[in-house]
């Protein structure tokens, strides 16, 4: 009995580390747009706008990502539901990778005029439907094949793959950025994106030597002949995806503010010197790689809910003060800043991957997991640096509007995680078995009671 059980949490721990392994390639590559959006893109594809409305811009180029990941959460997801999640892995993986690799390629404005702006926006949209279909097999992958008890924690790792990559993104072009500015602009800033390449090819070597979900395996095979897995999931969870959709609004809003939107509010509002804030997205990130985890299993002991719902309210209570701490020009207190409110984004993202899991079946459960957490990527994160630099820019550099923008979306989370159901015990027993699948909820039986 030892052995097969050893055997077992090795390959729960295996599939864990694969998920992390493979997010944090992919994160690597979506952020490193961000930042180069916010420090480069405005002044080589945009070169004809003033700064402010220059970053505008290359914050709308980053916003198309965003725009194209419930498209390729659709599709992958609809093939997820109906060939398995692994394959459909290592498909998102290498479009993301060649994506990136080329926009480390782009001709600037200066060299092709208007067609530089275009094909980066073209490269961004195939960036973001790559992304739209990895978070559901990754998340899923995890949760599937973790112990009912241990899913929070479990479903952490893949989440653990966006600090990964935001850390690896940042640290990368913060040690490029110190070269001289017009050797950078020249050059520099192109390394990153085609460093890529190597990481593409370790993730999908990683990625191949996993098991596919036994989950999935496990259901039955008249399941997999379902034409529309996106349809029957619109149909059977319409409020969950809703509610998944509201969940997110906090977490990605705040997330793409406290580390996009303050590179360019600090270089350009306040005068820093890019490494500053560089430094300090490199801390809170190291921080945040810690804090997932914690809070992830936090909610297998007091339920996904709780958890949850301090993490939006701590972003709420940070609105204000973020922006008083930035204004101080002070380095250690621009660093407590950005740390304290990706801690209280990990509150809400630890738990993200069981809580949005648990809320749907088996058979759909990558279409509609994927569905609410892409369709809210959309108007949180991909608009938020382009909401707050609208804002910045109507209020003539005052920050508050850009706070109470912040406090609006804690509003819309701490609203939609109070109407869920709590899920982390919907499908426990009292001595729960190590793998234990989750289980397919009936569409006529009621929703789980919600518990605090």
């Amino acid at each position: 009995m030892e052995a097969p059980a050893q055997e077992q949490r090795d390959s729960i721990l295996k599939v864990a580390v694969a998920s992390f392994i493979g997010t944090a390639i992919e994160w690597y590559d979506f952020f490193l747009y961000g930042t180069a959006a916010a420090l480069v893109f405005n002044r080589l594809f945009f070169p004809s706008f003033d700064p402010l409305t220059g970053t505008m811009a290359a914050f709308g180029t980053f916003a198309v990502g965003f725009i194209a990941r419930p498209l390729g959460g659709v599709v992958f997801g609809h093939y997820g539901d109906k060939l398995g999640r692994k394959a459909m892995l290592s498909a998102t993986l290498m479009l993301m990778g060649v994506a990136t690799f080329a926009v480390g390629l782009l001709p600037t404005y200066e060299t092709v005029g208007p067609w530089a702006p275009a094909l980066l926006v073209l490269l961004r949209l195939i960036q973001g439907f790559g992304l739209g279909g990895e978070w559901g097999g990754a998340v899923l992958m995890a949760v599937e094949h973790a112990p009912a008890h241990r899913r929070g924690f479990y479903g952490s790792w893949p989440q653990m793959g966006a600090p990964a990559g935001l850390l690896v993104a940042t640290a990368v072009f913060s040690y490029f950025s110190r070269m001289p500015d017009a050797a950078f602009l020249a050059w520099g800033w192109r390394v990153p994106f085609l460093l890529s390449a190597v990481l593409i090819g370790m993730g999908v070597f990683i990625r191949l030597k996993v098991a596919e979900s036994p989950v999935f395996k496990a259901r039955p095979k008249t399941e997999a002949a379902e034409s529309m897995p996106v349809m029957e999931a619109l149909r059977q969870y319409p409020r969950q995806i809703l509610l998944a959709m509201g969940a997110r609004f906090a977490e990605n809003g705040f997330f793409y503010i406290i580390t996009t939107f303050v590179l360019s509010y600090g270089t350009e509002r306040l005068g820093l010197p890019r490494t500053t804030l560089l430094n300090g997205v490199l801390i809170a990130t190291s921080v945040h790689l810690v804090a997932i985890p914690a809070f992830g299993a936090a909610s297998d002991r007091f339920g996904r809910r709780p958890v949850y719902l301090a993490g939006a309210l701590g972003c709420g209570l940070m609105a204000f003060p973020f922006f008083w701490l930035l204004d101080t020009k002070e380095t250690g207190l621009i660093w407590l800043a950005i740390t304290l409110g990706i801690i209280a984004h990990a509150a809400m993202y630890g738990p993200q991957a069981s809580f949005f899991s648990e809320l749907f079946g088996t058979r759909v459960r990558y279409s509609a997991a994927s569905l609410g957490y892409q369709l809210a990527s959309v108007f949180a994160g991909g608009l938020s640096p382009v909401i707050a630099t609208a804002l910045l820019t109507q209020s003539g550099g005052q920050a508050w509007p850009v706070s109470l923008y912040m406090v609006a979306l804690a509003v819309v989370t701490l609203v939609s995680v109070w109407l869920s159901a709590e899920t982390y015990r919907a499908h426990l027993t009292d001595a729960p078995p190590a793998g234990a699948a989750l289980s397919e909820p009936s569409s006529h039986s009621p929703s789980p009671a919600r518990t605090p």
